[in-house]
């Protein structure tokens, strides 16, 4: 497929995930010592980052019960790529005191165990699986679980509308491989932190939220949906890609720069 893909990197791309595009490419005529695909076909000047469906339902903030558990994951413990963190984190985390760790997916059997979980746990954790991102971020947000981020990479949907930081925890790996050290900084967090942490997370429930709650989905897209702010991102995109095309041309003759996205 990579004729297909030559042929559409020009277009503004949506995306739920940056990071199987910087991975060295398997047939080895496009990979660089760097390990990074040199192509353009996805950047971060052109292509829009867009939400995961969340698997499970929304908890609204009236619903919110006490939280008995400090940290709740579910997941697949072993995974490729940047995965191999996730099993170093399981194998630090299992068995502390008030951690949740289980193996599987929000699937048919495993959607109610999850929603019990995320919902009397005060933080998810939020590992980089074979990808930076998952639809995980995307269900704790809808159960007002702290999201807890390890994942050094990680680009998400709607930076510049939504300021993570406010609801979520951001830890980096160097310092969540060290033993004792995730548990204690969560613990650190006061009532009254974590309280703010989740009314933020409220304020931006719907906007990580496709249902415009018509059959079928026929019917007018809510303003403050994804849908919404998917068409925000990509207008403004729009001059970053002028200004990038205008670079490319104004290059003399033989003088060779790095390309910064393939953008016609």
């Amino acid at each position: 497929m990579w004729h297909v893909k030559d042929e559409i990197a020009p277009a503004i791309l949506l995306v739920v995930d940056f990071g199987g595009w910087y991975r060295l490419d398997s047939r080895g005529s496009n990979s660089i010592e760097s390990g990074v695909v040199p192509h353009t076909q996805v950047s971060v000047i052109k292509d829009v980052i867009v939400p995961y469906t969340h698997l499970l339902p929304r908890l609204d903030l009236s619903q919110n019960k006490e939280r008995h558990q400090l940290l709740y994951f579910k997941g697949a413990k072993h995974r490729h790529r940047g995965g191999m963190i996730r099993e170093k984190l399981w194998d630090l985390m299992i068995g502390e005191p008030g951690v949740i760790m289980e193996e599987g997916f929000p699937n048919a059997t495993g959607r109610d165990q999850s929603i019990k979980g995320m919902r009397t746990s005060e933080f998810c954790l939020h590992p980089a699986g074979d990808t930076p991102t998952s639809c995980r971020l995307f269900d704790a947000i809808q159960s007002l679980c702290i999201p807890v981020i390890v994942s050094d990479n990680i680009e998400l949907p709607f930076e510049g509308m939504v300021d993570y930081s406010e609801f979520s925890v951001f830890v980096a790996i160097s310092d969540a491989l060290k033993p004792n050290w995730l548990v204690n900084h969560l613990k650190s967090f006061s009532k009254e932190q974590k309280a703010t942490f989740r009314q933020n997370m409220a304020r931006v429930q719907p906007i990580f939220v496709y249902d415009n709650g018509h059959p079928g989905g026929i019917g007018p897209v809510p303003l403050d949906g994804a849908v919404n702010h998917i068409w925000k991102k990509v207008h403004q995109k729009l001059p970053m890609i002028k200004e990038t095309i205008i670079r490319e041309r104004r290059k003399p003759p033989g003088v060779s720069v790095p390309r910064r996205c393939h953008c016609t």
